[in-house]
């Protein structure tokens, strides 16, 4: 009896500890039951003790509370031990939106097996509000940036992943629009299912609609079995459409009678399939003009372009170049397992006198290109590719892509020729594919075939 008393007064001690922690507290076995839940946890989700000890996560939450980090949807728990850490968006019991930190701790035994996780957590919520309010955070889900025009971006993200509206991603080449895309997926009621991104252009144009909506066996020629498309690979998830302005006209009808009616048939099939899936797209083009050149449809850029997001290119934002600088060479520094140089002043200051043709992602290959060249444990100006003094990787432009001295030969793919057909586009490999007389697929293989000149269109 006084064992058993004493048993009593510990666990009801162990109660009152986890009660007076300033952060919320929940665990649960490996069923999903929840066996603890403080006053802390209460307040952040609007949930008392009584709604949810004893009941399974999932259905309390009518969600995984973990969203896309989630080790519990399927029937085997995905744990491997140790700690994860990372932010959620929950929605509490009576419809606010929070953003949490989010820490897991797996529950072992005597003998190392996991009995469940105990989870804690932080309401970020008004510290993230007053930052973008000072315009102050420099890294939101994954994105770098402090510059004005990015705390603005933030603010969308933030805003859009509350709803399951279409969102349109506008922006040059490189300036991140799949990471904004994904971030909005990962921060949504959509995040615990897959983001299934799809580039438009780089899908032949007589098996985009097959690879979109799949087909059933016996569609046409080669289709011996049936196959699920894109679509139903993202139920539940996100499905974002890069290069959305290449889709063929027949295969816009198709997208747009989905985004009316929430379904599709497969190529070939009579069967209607309903899939709850999020679009995002994207774009390097400006769509309006695409509608008024009539290469697309009005009704779907209305449909698709419902909430638009415009990410700015970095010579807009130069103030943020030392920040994503110093951001890739700790992310070199993670990846070698080694220590990389620092950047010079002259260096950065060089780099802020530079137009950026390439954005953010020839950002990131011009610091592992210094980082590389660099002999020392400072990166100078002369490491620099595009340095005053050595021979640039492409042309340095100002508003317009320069004109190569170079004469094609339409319908020859080499690499000289596609390079050049690279700069004169800035970039768009479809336009580079009109240049040189060739479907976009077939320049999309060349440049797997040749990893050097694939390598110089990342670039861009």
């Amino acid at each position: 009896m006084e064992k058993f008393t004493h048993s009593l007064l510990d666990l009801h001690n162990l109660n009152l500890v986890v009660d007076n922690l300033k952060v919320g507290v929940m665990a649960h076995t490996t069923e999903r039951i929840i066996t603890v839940f403080n006053k802390e946890a209460e307040k952040i989700t609007g949930y008392s003790k009584q709604e949810v000890l004893g009941k399974d996560c999932h259905e309390v939450f009518q969600a995984p509370f973990c969203g896309s980090k989630c080790s519990f949807c399927e029937d085997s728990p995905k744990l491997s031990g140790g700690t994860k850490e990372y932010p959620i968006t929950i929605v509490t019991k009576i419809g606010e939106t929070r953003h949490l930190e989010m820490t897991v701790y797996c529950i072992q035994d005597h003998e190392g097996e996991i009995r469940g996780v105990v989870a804690s957590f932080r309401d970020m919520t008004d510290s993230i509000r007053l930052s973008l309010k000072a315009e102050d955070l420099s890294n939101f889900a994954g994105i770098i940036g402090k510059d004005k025009a990015m705390q603005d971006i933030f603010r969308q993200i933030r805003d859009v992943a509350l709803y399951n509206y279409p969102v349109h991603v506008s922006g040059e080449t490189g300036t991140g629009k799949e990471r904004v895309a994904y971030a909005i997926h990962d921060i949504s009621s959509y995040g615990n299912g897959s983001f299934v991104p799809v580039n438009c252009g780089a899908i032949p144009e007589g098996i985009v609609e097959s690879e979109l909506f799949g087909h059933v066996k016996g569609a046409f020629s080669g289709a011996v079995k049936e196959r699920k498309g894109r679509f139903e690979l993202a139920h539940k998830g996100t499905l974002f459409l890069d290069e959305v302005a290449e889709l063929p006209l027949k295969t816009q009808v198709k997208l747009l009678r989905f985004l009316q009616e929430g379904s599709f048939e497969k190529v070939g099939g009579e069967k209607k399939i309903s899939v709850d899936v999020r679009i995002i797209s994207a774009t390097n083009k400006e769509l309006a003009e695409e509608v008024r050149a009539e290469r697309f449809r009005e009704d779907l850029y209305y449909r698709l372009n419902v909430i638009p997001v415009h990410l700015p290119p970095l010579r807009e934002r130069k103030n943020d170049i030392p920040l994503l600088a110093e951001h890739f060479l700790r992310e070199a520094e993670k990846e070698n397992k080694k220590p990389v140089p620092e950047l010079a002043p002259d260096t950065i200051r060089e780099m802020m006198d530079y137009h950026w043709p390439g954005n953010v992602r020839e950002l990131k290959n011009v610091i592992q290109f210094s980082v590389v060249r660099s002999r020392g444990s400072v990166i100078l100006p002369t490491d620099l590719p595009f340095a005053s003094n050595r021979q640039p990787l492409r042309p340095v432009v100002s508003n317009e892509p320069a004109e190569p001295n170079v004469t094609f030969t339409r319908g020859k793919l080499n690499q000289e020729n596609v390079q050049a057909a690279l700069v004169k586009t800035g970039g768009n490999k479809s336009k580079a594919a009109r240049v040189l007389g060739v479907g976009r697929a077939t320049l999309y293989r060349f440049l797997s075939d040749h990893p050097e000149v694939k390598a110089f269109s990342n670039n861009f």
